[in-house]
């Protein structure tokens, strides 16, 4: 990732995007009676793909969100792949160009798993950092710097509060027995 400092210069958008425009050029060519149905599918799913991408870059700071927006990139490659099977078999696109499609988003779906199974090589700097000088806790309830280290006096207030709040919940309610009535003020009375 080195010096890398927009999502625009990541190699896996950039593919994204030259394959989307590739879609949409080939998909203008499709019948008027799928405009609305797999003309828009195919270049909805293909423009997720960048999307998503962009996405992730700007939750480099957490790798969980980073991976999450990733999975969502796969996600759509693999739904554009499945549109263009379905464009390949209604005979809307030539088998070469099907074939150059997919095989550009296996390369997408590759740089994707790589990228997800390494996104400490794609951090933002520091960030783990941080959470280690706050104890490892990632949220905070005030406002301000979240990378800002916690004071023993905010620790103190927080274990308070929490300590509070603990004792101001409702105890599990408990069921009580009710007094056993005997079985003859039950049943109705004897008619004779």
């Amino acid at each position: 990732m080195s010096n890398i400092r927009s999502f625009k210069e990541v190699k896996v958008w950039q593919r994204g995007m030259d394959a989307t425009m590739e879609i949409f050029r080939c998909s203008g060519r499709f019948p008027d009676c799928e405009r609305y149905s797999l003309t828009d599918q195919l270049r909805r799913s293909s423009r997720s793909v960048p999307a998503n991408i962009s996405e992730a870059w700007r939750k480099r700071r957490y790798p969980a969100a980073f991976v999450s927006k990733l999975n969502d990139s796969e996600g759509e490659a693999a739904e554009t792949q499945t549109h263009v099977e379905i464009a390949l078999r209604c005979g809307y696109l030539s088998p070469e160009t099907a074939r150059q499609l997919d095989a550009t988003y296996e390369e997408i779906l590759a740089m994707l798993v790589a990228m997800a199974d390494r996104p400490e090589q794609w951090a933002i700097p520091g960030r783990k950092d941080a959470e280690t000088r706050r104890g490892g806790d990632a949220e905070r309830e005030g406002v301000g710097d979240p990378a800002a280290p916690i004071s023993p006096s905010e620790k103190k207030k927080s274990a308070e509060k929490k300590q509070d709040a603990e004792m101001r919940k409702d105890p599990e309610p408990t069921i009580s027995a009710s007094p056993r009535l005997p079985l003859s003020a039950s049943l109705p009375p004897a008619s004779s």
